[in-house]
Order: structure tokens, then C-alpha cells, then sequence
């Protein structure tokens, strides 16, 4: 039986505030490092502390109540001078934050919390009574794990290259919400809230730790998902007035409906039913707009909680890094920014320990010690930017292309007759890392795959931007929302299908003069690039009737291909509806056009994945 039988709703109601406000001190506390003596944020973080503590105390959380009782009690003494605020002392309070964070985890599982490591109390009251000389070390709330890899050598290529970097389980899957594997840091998050259902453990690697339960005696514990949205009552009052309008709209085709019927088919009847028409169009697009608001959120709310992930690991890494966050109140759908948890976590501290050089070496190449990462987001259009640049080391291309040929992830030839814009895309590969040796922490070549992986599946693009001394920059492009999806339809013979407009380059045409084979495979060269070049219908596993005409220009994965087709529907913006009885491979759902008909939305990821080759005679010869 739960702990809170009957206070569910003030439980959720509890939850959700005292989440915000956590993650505000947790912000808080980081700028508190850099003005120790501000006392509005002194004030504001006693405040932030003070509030958890009475909402704990109404639903009769003691534990929770102790812990926030204890940590105000010092931000009191900070606030009045009668202690001085010291990394020994900031280490106990961020250690304490990541116990508060953890004690909510339980609470979503409507359960009472356990009390908090008796270690981390006793550090607690010593700091109170000015006793405090050591750092907290090894209790529960300790943020990462005592052994560090060291930061890369001078020569290392990437910023992120190797893609996995320490194991920072503790830390960011406690500050973020999901679990670490067994034997890490006990205080660790279970899952991360607010994933949407249909998320499956098995989208994150294991080796990485990111999985959506822990097993407990061979049973999964699984948290309970967060599907409550705040939306501004000025947004809801538009949806309501467009809904009343639509009601209008409709009486009034309801009446030129029964005038036709009863004869009543003059110019003036028909001119008025087109305007009818016309105006209901109208009004269902607004609708949709401002039913696609409703659930648009400020990405602030996902950056916030980066500040003191980024902190921490700077902390443990001897390194002194500013995170700099831009255009939090850029909007995105809740269900994107829900999914992007992931892909920014391997960013941000990609960035910050393999990116960013050690105090001595920036001063060696003429940098501030203290280094930036700046996390950005704005909108262009129908789609979203973001954008995580450091000012560290770089990537070097040459040692890339190396390392991959060295894991055979791709031939001397093509690492050879690859420019250094592809080279850079190497550290998407599976499998790809920098590192020499695999550890406990690197090596194992698992991250940044799969930050390529998910942001695609979200109808994303990441590119790479490097200089070598100068940093790195990974851009990602999103739409606005899931729920309608832009396409390019296209014709194998004459069925259409929708492809995603996101990994569209460019349309051309095809001329079999143009086409050549190279070690065996059918190639195009477009602006002096050589392309492969894989038909459509190929790829379907139809028969190819007749010669393709025309050629997307596509980016998929790591590399470049043309997509051959018969011909073109145009561009459409569809509503995507999963086939509930069957999945066929590669299909990701099916849309209606406007004439009525099926259309299949393709899933060129996973199509393109297949083991094929496209020869110049499978794409001419036979189709003759």
C-alpha cells in the first residue's frame, strides 16, 4: 500500500514545484561559487530550501525534512556572516542537493525515503559549527566517482571524439534522473521523469548506464511518467475562441447545405459556400497553430539543469569551465525537449572533459584558464537551432581518419579520399573512439552514436564545426514539433512515398552518362564530392522497372548518398499514424494525401542501414 494512500495529488502538486525549485538552487548555487558574497543569492537559495522543507513537512516527509532543515540552517549562517562559504563547505552542499534530488525519486514512486547518509549529516552539522575541514568524501551523495581518467593529452583530436569519456554515472544520471549501473554511487535517480511511455531502456546503451529502471532482485522498478503540461490560460482562451468560431463556421455550412438540397443552387449560393469553405480552412489551421502552442515549453527548463552537471565535472577534473546558457526562452514541443535529455548530457560533458584543456595547457596556448562552453538554442523558421561550442582544443581530422582505419570502421582508400568536413563526422560512428586503451571510463567508442541516433530519431540533423586549438561546435537542427512532420513525397513508378524533409539536401537530375561505378558501386559526383548513389526501389526490395530520373541528395549517418527515384509528389507537412497490425521494415507510418490515398512514410535510417550495393547495371541495365 502506498505511503501518501489519499494525498496523491498533493503529492504531485508537491513534486512538481519542488522539482523547479531544486533545480533553480542547483543553478543558484553555481553562480553562488563564482559571488560567494551575493546575498540576494544567499537569500534566494535559503528561500528555495526553506519552501522544499515546508512542503516535506505537510505530507509528513521527515527524512527530507531533516536534510532541507540542515541545509537552511546554513545558507541562514552564510546570509548573516557567521560562516564563510569554502569548496570544502559548497562540496557537502552540493552533496546534499544530490540526496534531496534523490529522496524525490522515491516520492515519485510514492514511497517515504530513507534517511539521508549518516556521513553527509555529520558534515553537515560540523559545517554549522565551523568545524568543517574535509571535504564530504565517499557517502551516498558523493557526485561521481572517486577514480578520474585524466584529461587528454595534448595531441588528442577530439572534443568530444571518443564519445564516452569518464563514467560519470552518479553525477549526471542523479542530477538528471536516470539510473547508474549497481555498484556505482548510491545516490542515483532511477529514471529520468517526464521520458515519454514509449521510450524503451534498450534506446541508451547499457555501457553508458542510461537505462530506464534498475533491477532489484531481478525486478525492474519502473517511475511513474510525468503527463501534466503548464500552459499559459491565454493560449487554452485562443483555443476556445477558435473552437467557438469553428461552431459558427460550421451552422453556416450546415444552412448552404440545406439550400443546395432544396434546390437552391444559384452563383450567389455557390460563391457563398466556397467562402464558407475558405474560412473554415482558415480556422482549422489556426486551430492547429494554437493547439501545437499548448504543448511548446521553454527550453530553459531542460538547461538549467546543466550549469551544475557541467560544475561537478569541472571540479573533479581539476579544470575551471563557465557554462554559458543562450535563449532559454526559445519554445520547443514538450515531447522534444523531453528527448534531448540524453543527447545534451553526452555534449555537455564531452565538452567539458574531453574538449576543454587543463588550466596549465591553456595558459601554454595563450587561453583564460577558465574556459567556456556555451549552450545556445534559437529558433530559424520552422525549426529549432541548437548549439554546444567550446573554446578548447578542437578536433584534428588526420588523427580521426587514423583512428578509424585503426578500428576498421572504414578502408585506408576511403579515409584517404575523405575531406576533413566527413572526417569530423567520423566520431558519430559506432564503435569509434580515441582512446588507446578501454578503461572503466573510455574507450569503448558508445556515446556519441548515440547522440547522432536519438537526435534523428526526433527528425533532427547534428553537424560539426571544428578548429584546431580553437574548440568545436555541434549543431543541431530540429523541428519545432514531432506531431507534424515535413516530407518530401516521391514516386517509385507511381507510388508515392514520404521521405523526411530534415535529411533532404537537394534535388538533381540523373543522366546515365553521369553515372559511374567505382570499386563496384554506382557513384554520382555532385560539386566535386563523390556520392553513392542507391536506388529507391532497391532499398523496397521492388523491381526496377525503368531507369530513375531524379536524385535526392541526402544525409544519413555518416555519409552522403543520392536516392534514386522515378519522380516527385512535392513537399507536405503530414500527421504521421503508426500501423498498429503490422511494421513493415523500414516504414515508419502512413499519412493520408489530400486526394484520400495511403502514403507510407519511410524510415531512411533504418532502410539505409541494410547491407546493399547499388551497381551502375542494377540501376540502368535491367531496368532496360
Amino acid at each position: 500500500m502506498s505511503d501518501f494512500a489519499g494525498m496523491e495529488e498533493l503529492l504531485r502538486d508537491f513534486l512538481t514545484e519542488a522539482n523547479e525549485l531544486l533545480s533553480d538552487v542547483d543553478n543558484k548555487l553555481v553562480e553562488l561559487e563564482k559571488r560567494p558574497d551575493d546575498a540576494k543569492l544567499l537569500n534566494d537559495i535559503f528561500r528555495g530550501f526553506h519552501t522544499i522543507k515546508g512542503g516535506a513537512g505537510f505530507l509528513n516527509v521527515d527524512e527530507l525534512v531533516k536534510l532541507c532543515h540542515l541545509t537552511e540552517n546554513l545558507f541562514d549562517k552564510l546570509r548573516n556572516h557567521a560562516l564563510t562559504l569554502s569548496p570544502e563547505l559548497m562540496d557537502v552542499i552540493m552533496s546534499a542537493t544530490m540526496v534531496v534530488r534523490d529522496m524525490f525519486q522515491s516520492l515519485e514512486r510514492a514511497s517515504m525515503p530513507q534517511p539521508a547518509d549518516a556521513g553527509l549529516l555529520a558534515a553537515l552539522k560540523d559545517a554549522l559549527d565551523g568545524k568543517l575541514s574535509e571535504p564530504a568524501a565517499n557517502t551516498e551523495a558523493t557526485a561521481s566517482d572517486p577514480a578520474l581518467t585524466p584529461a587528454p593529452p595534448a595531441d588528442s583530436p577530439v572534443a568530444g571524439a571518443s564519445g564516452d569519456g569518464p563514467d560519470w554515472n552518479a553525477l549526471y544520471h542523479g542530477l538528471l534522473g536516470t539510473a547508474a549501473p549497481a555498484g556505482k554511487a548510491a545516490a542515483v535517480r532511477e529514471v529520468q521523469p517526464g521520458r515519454s511511455p514509449g521510450r524503451r531502456a534498450t534506446d541508451l546503451p547499457e555501457a553508458d548506464g542510461m537505462r530506464a529502471g534498475r533491477r532489484d532482485n531481478d525486478k525492474v522498478v519502473v517511475v511513474s511518467q510525468e503527463t501534466t503540461i503548464r500552459i499559459d490560460t491565454n493560449r487554452l482562451d485562443q483555443v476556445l475562441n477558435l473552437s467557438g468560431e469553428i461552431g459558427l463556421a460550421k451552422n453556416r455550412l450546415n444552412c448552404l447545405r440545406t439550400d443546395i438540397l432544396s434546390g437552391k443552387d444559384n452563383p450567389d449560393t455557390f460563391r457563398a459556400l466556397d467562402e464558407a469553405v475558405s474560412h473554415l480552412d482558415l480556422l482549422v489551421s489556426d486551430l492547429q497553430n494554437a493547439v501545437m502552442k499548448t504543448r511548446m515549453q521553454p527550453i530553459g527548463r531542460l538547461f538549467q539543469k546543466y550549469p551544475r552537471l557541467a560544475r561537478d565535472m569541472a571540479r573533479q577534473l581539476g579544470k575551471n569551465v563557465e557554462l554559458v546558457l543562450v535563449g532559454e526562452d526559445t519554445e520547443l514541443d514538450k515531447t522534444m525537449i523531453e528527448e534531448l535529455g540524453d543527447p545534451l548530457i553526452h555534449l555537455v560533458r564531452n565538452a567539458v572533459d574531453h574538449g576543454i584543456e587543463a588550466p596549465d595547457e591553456r595558459r601554454r596556448s595563450g587561453k583564460a584558464e577558465t574556459a567556456t562552453v556555451r549552450l545556445s538554442a534559437q529558433q530559424m523558421g520552422d525549426h529549432i537551432i541548437l548549439e554546444i561550442a567550446d573554446d578548447g582544443r578542437g578536433m584534428k581530422p588526420d588523427v580521426l581518419r587514423r583512428k578509424a582505419v585503426e578500428k576498421g570502421l572504414i578502408d585506408a582508400d576511403a579515409a584517404a579520399n575523405m575531406d576533413d568536413r566527413h572526417a569530423l563526422q567520423l566520431v558519430f560512428m559506432p564503435g569509434f573512439s580515441t582512446k588507446e586503451q578501454v578503461s572503466s571510463f573510455s574507450g569503448r567508442g558508445v556515446g556519441m552514436d548515440v547522440v547522432k541516433t536519438n537526435i534523428q530519431k526526433l527528425n533532427g540533423r547534428i553537424e560539426i564545426k571544428s578548429i584546431v586549438g580553437g574548440g568545436t561546435t555541434f549543431s543541431i537542427s530540429l523541428p519545432l514539433t514531432l506531431a507534424i512532420l515535413p516530407v518530401l513525397v516521391v514516386r517509385v513508378g507511381e507510388q508515392p512515398f514520404a521521405v523526411p524533409l530534415a535529411l533532404v539536401r537537394e534535388i538533381i537530375t540523373i543522366k546515365p552518362e553521369e553515372v559511374q561505378e567505382v570499386s563496384g558501386k554506382a557513384t554520382m559526383v555532385v560539386r566535386d564530392e563523390v556520392l553513392p548513389v542507391r536506388s529507391l526501389s532497391g532499398l523496397i526490395g521492388w523491381p526496377q522497372e525503368k531507369a530513375p530520373a531524379y536524385g535526392v541528395l541526402m544525409q544519413s549517418a555518416v555519409n552522403n548518398l543520392i536516392l534514386a527515384v522515378d519522380g516527385f509528389v512535392g513537399r507536405d507537412d503530414v500527421v504521421i499514424k503508426p500501423l498498429e497490425d503490422v511494421k513493415p521494415k523500414g516504414v515508419a507510418g502512413a499519412t493520408l494525401s489530400g486526394d484520400g490515398s495511403v502514403v507510407l512514410v519511410l524510415d531512411m535510417e533504418q532502410l539505409l542501414s541494410e547491407p546493399h550495393v547499388e551497381t551502375r547495371r542494377s540501376l540502368f541495365d535491367m531496368a532496360a
